[in-house]
C-alpha cells in the first residue's frame, strides 16, 4: 500500500463581534504587499487548479470564482456535507478570495482575487464518513488530477498537500504528470512538509523536479518549528496564524506550509495574469531571484531563497525576455528521489492509496475560530490534507 496523502487541522472555534476582525486578521496579506500587486493585476484570467478536498462554489468569499471542476475520488461525502470541503476552500480563498458584504470588505481577501479556481478532488477528508469503510483508493488519482487539471485549461496547479511517511517515495505516474504540465507551460507549487518536528522526511509531490516548493514562516519571518527543511525548499510564505475560510459560515486561524503554498500560487496567477508568455521556469527563477531577506549565501533548507515578494516579482518580471516553452525539470542523481543523505523509500509501483489526510504536507488550524456561530471544540476537530 502507498503511503498517505494528508495533514490534521483540529479546530477550536471562539466567535468574536465584528466580521471586518477576519480581514483585520489577514496579516499575511500586508506582508506580501498586495495592495501594491493588486496595482498591476489581481490574477484576472489565469486559473488555478485546486488539487485538494473539495471547495465549495457558494462560499460568499468565492462565489462566481469557481469552475465545474471533477472529482476523482468518487465516494465519500458529497457537496454539501461536512466532510466535503474543509481544506479544499480554505486553500482555495487564499488564492483567489473576493470577500463579500458591502463593497466586500468582509470575510477573507486572496491574494490574487480575480483569478478562478479550478477544483479537482484528489483526497478524502480525514472526517469523512465512508473513511473506516474505505480504507484504499487508486493511487494514481493525484497523477490524473494533475493531467485532467492542464487539459481543462489550468495556468498554475496548487498541491496543498504531500506524503512524508517514511515509506514515502517518488511514483513515476506522479512524476511524470508533473513533467507534463510543465512542458504544458503549467506551474506547479507544493507544500514543503510539516515533518520539522519529525524528522524533516522528504515530502512529495514537493521534491518532484521543477515544482515550486514552499517553506512556512511565522509573522517575524523566521522558519515555523513545523516547516519541513529540505534541499528542495524554493522559497517561503506566511504559514502562521493564516486566516482560512470554511464551509460552515466560520474563519479560522491555521498554519502549515499547505497555506504557504497557497499564497505561492497566488503569486504565481499574478505573474502569469501580467505575463502570460512566462514559463514555468521563469516563473519559479523570478520568484528565487526577488525573494526577501535571502538567507546567508543565497538560499537555505528552511526558507529557501526567502521570503515570497509578489511585488518585486511583477516588476522583475516586466523586464523579463521571453522563452520557448519546455520541460524545466532538470534531473540529478544527487538529488531527485530520497534526497542527500537519506535513502530511496520503498520500492515498487503506486498499488492501492489510502486516500485521506495523514502525514504529508499539512495545514493545522487550531486554537481560534473568528466567525460566527461557535460550536464546541470537539464538534469542530477533523483531519484534512
Amino acid at each position: 500500500m502507498a503511503a498517505v496523502l494528508g495533514a490534521v487541522l483540529v479546530l477550536q472555534p471562539v466567535a468574536v463581534a465584528h466580521a471586518d476582525l477576519i480581514r483585520d486578521g489577514q496579516w499575511a496579506l500586508r506582508e506580501l504587499g498586495a495592495e501594491q500587486a493588486w496595482r498591476t493585476t489581481r490574477g484576472g484570467g489565469v486559473t488555478v487548479a485546486v488539487l485538494d478536498t473539495g471547495v465549495d462554489p457558494d462560499h460568499p468569499d468565492l462565489k462566481g470564482n469557481v469552475l465545474e471542476g471533477k472529482d476523482l475520488v468518487g465516494f465519500g461525502a458529497g457537496p454539501g456535507d461536512d466532510a466535503w470541503a474543509g481544506h479544499g476552500t480554505a486553500m482555495a480563498g487564499i488564492i483567489a478570495g473576493h470577500g463579500h458584504g458591502w463593497n466586500n470588505g468582509d470575510g477573507v481577501m486572496g491574494l490574487a482575487p480575480d483569478a478562478r479556481i479550478l477544483p479537482v478532488r484528489v483526497i478524502l477528508e480525514e472526517g469523512d464518513p465512508q473513511l473506516a469503510k474505505a480504507r484504499r483508493t487508486r493511487a494514481d488519482a493525484l497523477a490524473e488530477g494533475i493531467r485532467w487539471a492542464v487539459d481543462h485549461g489550468a495556468d498554475v496547479i496548487n498541491l496543498s498537500l504531500g506524503d512524508d511517511s517514511k515509506s514515502a517515495h517518488p511514483e513515476p505516474e506522479q512524476d511524470e504528470a508533473v513533467q507534463y504540465a510543465l512542458a504544458k507551460g503549467v506551474v506547479v507549487v507544493a507544500s514543503a512538509g510539516n515533518g520539522g518536528e519529525s524528522g524533516n522526511r522528504v515530502s512529495y509531490p514537493a521534491a518532484y523536479p521543477g515544482v515550486i516548493a514552499v517553506t512556512a514562516v511565522d509573522r517575524d519571518g523566521e522558519r515555523a518549528d513545523f516547516s519541513t527543511k529540505r534541499w528542495y525548499a524554493t522559497v517561503s510564505a506566511p504559514g502562521v496564524d493564516v486566516v482560512t475560510a470554511d464551509p460552515d459560515g466560520q474563519y479560522y486561524e491555521g498554519w502549515g506550509t499547505s497555506a504557504a503554498a497557497a499564497w505561492v500560487s497566488a503569486a504565481a496567477a499574478l505573474l502569469k495574469s501580467a505575463h502570460p508568455e512566462l514559463t514555468p521556469a521563469q516563473v519559479k527563477r523570478l520568484l528565487e531571484d526577488t525573494a526577501r531577506d535571502a538567507p546567508d549565501g543565497g538560499r537555505d533548507d528552511a526558507r529557501g531563497h526567502g521570503l515570497l515578494d509578489p511585488v518585486a516579482a511583477l516588476e522583475a518580471a516586466a523586464g523579463t525576455e521571453p522563452e520557448g516553452r519546455r520541460v524545466t525539470a532538470q534531473r540529478s542523481d544527487r538529488y531527485f528521489g530520497g534526497g542527500p543523505g537519506e535513502a530511496p523509500g520503498a520500492p515498487g509501483g503506486p498499488g492501492w492509496a489510502f486516500p485521506a489526510a495523514g502525514a504529508g504536507a499539512v495545514l493545522l488550524v487550531g486554537a481560534v475560530a473568528l466567525g460566527r456561530g461557535a460550536r464546541r471544540p470537539e464538534d469542530r476537530a477533523r483531519s484534512r490534507p
